[in-house]
């Protein structure tokens, strides 16, 4: 065989590995170790290969950002700030059609400038904003599918695990992907924002809430009028929102200090609003940084994996043979981009995001190196795709953290993909956009 051919095998061996239940790490330590043994036709240059991509890959003082920005994420939630955003949001679009839909987006948006973890939001904004969304009549598809769509805003607006992922494994700064995030986050967050009104006029039966067939038959005793909050109350509310995102993004914008800083002084942060708000004790933080570790120990091993399987494929000669292919095939860079795109989505109904990014990444920069593409860009273009995973089945990991934390057992994990799906369509509608007009994602650069 040769390398190419090897080197296409062993996509295909770490997908049958991923399906068969093997951990996306091992599969790509092991598919790599055996491809450059097969290759070179030495054990110990295998070995001396893995010795090297442990010692390289996560060995910087960049790594560091993880587990903080983890921390910091897991602190925020544990404070009830996802909680107190919603009741904000919940208050200023409460007169709205879909009003409720639009604060989840909106409460979304903000908690995912203090935390960066998709799934935290998605499990905060399951406990608070379903139940309400039910107690005033909205459709329980509906309900489950803004909270699934929104979630993925942790993505996107800065900071975020993925861009911190990608920076990582592009070389990339970190910082100028945060500010490439900030745009396409707020516009997705609108997006969603229009598509709910849009819903909420054309199919009002799908949405629900107030005016809806399905509230009529809610008893007034079960959904009663929200309460006016005073201004004052809801300034308090958002006070310690505000003062840790200034403290992070401001610090990071404003050169005071790097990402990494800004990792252990949000977390800090996030720890003090805790412990004001009398929501962390000695167990908790230890079951938090358990956690923290748990999820920095996971997505280490991805990158070694990562770094293992992009040194086997250079080995293997496969990206150049590819890229001279592709180059023979099309002189387009859309059409590049429209088959990354495409094999991004595709793996997004069978795998995690993170994975995701590890197996397509190393991949495909090598073979878009010619075009000369803005990779901050193309970490944008990145981060949007492997997103839209979140809300595919049968793997769209948002849905099933959502299905495992609703109280209501008479939704079902079809209901959530059903209603979720209405905002994945939003979010390809923006990644074209963001395609066609890159300036959307460089504004600030």
């Amino acid at each position: 065989m040769t390398g190419v051919e090897i080197g296409i095998l062993s996509v295909a061996v770490i997908l049958l590995c991923i399906i068969c239940g093997f951990h996306v790490s091992t599969s790509l330590m092991l598919v790599s170790f055996a491809g450059v043994w097969i290759l070179r036709g030495s054990f110990d240059v295998a070995a001396n290969m893995l010795v090297l991509a442990v010692s390289d890959s996560i060995s910087s003082y960049v790594f560091g950002v993880i587990p903080l920005f983890v921390l910091m994420g897991l602190l925020v939630a544990a404070a009830d700030l996802g909680k107190d955003v919603y009741e904000v949001a919940n208050q200023i679009f409460r007169r709205v059609s879909g009003g409720l839909g639009v604060a989840t987006v909106a409460a979304n948006a903000v908690f995912a400038a203090i935390t960066g973890i998709s799934i935290a939001s998605a499990s905060v904004f399951t406990r608070v904003a379903v139940p309400e969304m039910l107690r005033f009549g909205y459709a329980p598809r509906f309900s489950v599918g803004v909270v699934a769509g929104s979630s993925v805003l942790g993505m996107l607006i800065p900071p975020s695990l993925l861009f911190i992922v990608y920076g990582l494994l592009t070389d990339q700064s970190i910082n100028d992907l945060f500010l490439a995030g900030i745009v396409p986050g707020l516009m997705l967050a609108v997006t969603y924002s229009i598509g709910i009104l849009a819903m909420a006029r054309f199919f009002p039966e799908f949405v629900g809430g107030p005016g809806s067939k399905r509230a009529a038959a809610i008893s007034a005793a079960q959904a009663e009028p929200l309460p006016l909050m005073p201004v004052t109350a809801m300034l308090a509310k958002l006070m310690p929102v505000a003062a840790l995102v200034f403290l992070v993004l401001g610090g990071i914008y404003g050169g005071i200090f790097t990402a990494t800083e800004a990792g252990a002084v949000g977390a800090f942060g996030a720890m003090l609003v805790a412990l004001v708000k009398r929501k962390l004790d000695v167990r908790n933080f230890w079951r938090l940084l358990m956690e923290t570790g748990h999820i920095t120990a996971s997505i280490c091993f991805l990158v070694l994996g990562a770094s293992m399987y992009s040194r086997m494929l250079g080995v293997s000669g496969m990206p150049m043979a590819l890229g001279e292919w592709a180059q023979q095939a099309s002189h387009s860079v859309f059409m590049m981009l429209a088959l990354y795109i495409i094999i991004v989505l595709v793996l997004g109904c069978l795998i995690d995001s993170v994975s995701i990014m590890l197996l397509t990444v190393p991949l495909f920069i090598p073979l878009l190196a010619p075009y000369d593409l803005n990779l901050i860009w193309f970490g944008v273009i990145t981060v949007m795709a492997v997103e839209i995973g979140l809300m595919t089945p049968p793997f769209g990991i948002a849905c099933y953290v959502i299905k495992s934390v609703l109280h209501d057992q008479n939704i079902s994990l079809e209901d959530v993909f059903i209603g979720a799906l209405p905002f994945a369509g939003i979010m390809l509608l923006t990644l074209i956009l963001l395609v066609a007009f890159p300036s959307l994602s460089l504004i600030f650069l």
